[in-house]
């Protein structure tokens, strides 16, 4: 790993730094080329712009761990108000959600029966998916678990599964099974190594492995593959593979993350690929933030280069 990645890692977890680094102006400033604005409505105009170049969008409230169940209600209310106000704008939006959100520290129990009333919102008014978000490896395998149990229920759900761990192999050989809607991205937590593959290369060479076993799935038992991924090298990579399967571009998409390589996500949509951004909202960016900087800290000089750019 490198000493930057590193860095931006440890500082996404700081205390200090959490509560002093947002109030910096130039901060402010910078985190205007990943995100909108802090409010949904910021998101919904953002989703507006993109539509109309035929690319859709996918919305998460950034939020923290629950202190109690109370808070995990006010959560759901506000997705619940969130996709009646999307469907009322006519936007095609997806909606993404971490479980810690849903008070998923606190009660298990509470946590399904608020996200079924998300999902069944989002199947009456958007028609499409939800998507669980994957947090650190320590919620992984009860996420997993949580995935499994309400793909029973509902059919509209979908799971965010991470390139850099171990297990993730194993894990899409298991929910292959189910038919599931999966989107694969590097992963942006501090892991141990005992875990989680720490070499960028290796990284890379895990994630083509997994999105080929995804779309060898995609073709044979209509598995939704989705690749979360700005990488231009495996980009190109799945498409190759996908057209040597001879699997379409209407079996598989990619989502991005709102204001990185903006062009690259036009040029796809353009030549027929679908693509969905990745729009996120909220007062609690920091930590997100950070994550975002270390998956390729590179980015770092993205967000200098812009901040004091005309």
């Amino acid at each position: 790993m490198s000493i930057m990645r590193s860095v931006l890692l440890w500082a996404s977890e700081n205390k200090t730094l959490k509560e002093r680094v947002p109030r910096m102006r130039f901060v402010q400033k910078a985190l205007k080329k990943f995100m909108p604005g802090e409010k949904e409505d910021d998101a919904i105009n953002a989703s507006k712009i993109l539509n109309e170049k035929n690319i859709k969008t996918v919305f998460t409230h950034l939020g923290e761990n629950l202190s109690n169940l109370e808070e995990a209600k006010e959560v759901t209310n506000h997705y619940l108000k969130l996709i009646d106000k999307i469907s009322a704008e006519k936007v095609d939006v997806e909606v993404s959600l971490k479980l810690t959100q849903l008070g998923f520290d606190l009660s298990e129990e509470e946590t399904f029966k608020h996200f079924l009333l998300i999902a069944d919102r989002v199947k009456e008014k958007l028609n499409n998916n939800l998507w669980i978000d994957m947090e650190g490896s320590s919620y992984t395998k009860k996420t997993i678990e949580f995935y499994e149990k309400v793909k029973k229920e509902r059919d509209n759900i979908g799971l965010c599964l991470q390139a850099y761990l171990f297990r993730t192999h194993e894990d899409i050989n298991e929910l292959i099974k189910i038919k599931p809607a999966i989107r694969l991205v590097k992963g942006a937590y501090r892991e141990p190594a005992e875990v989680a593959l720490k070499d960028k290369f290796r990284v890379d060479e895990n994630y083509l492995d997994l999105s080929q076993k995804m779309l060898n799935a995609a073709k044979e038992n209509g598995t939704k593959a989705v690749f979360g991924t700005h990488d231009l090298t495996l980009i190109k990579a799945i498409n190759e593979y996908s057209e040597s399967i001879k699997l379409s571009k209407d079996k598989y998409e990619f989502h991005m993350l709102y204001g990185i390589k903006s062009s690259e996500q036009y040029r796809l949509a353009n030549e027929g690929y679908k693509v969905r951004v990745l729009i996120s909202y909220g007062s609690a960016w920091y930590p997100w933030y950070m994550r975002r900087l270390a998956e390729r800290p590179a980015n770092v000089t993205f967000v200098l280069k812009n901040l004091f750019s005309n």
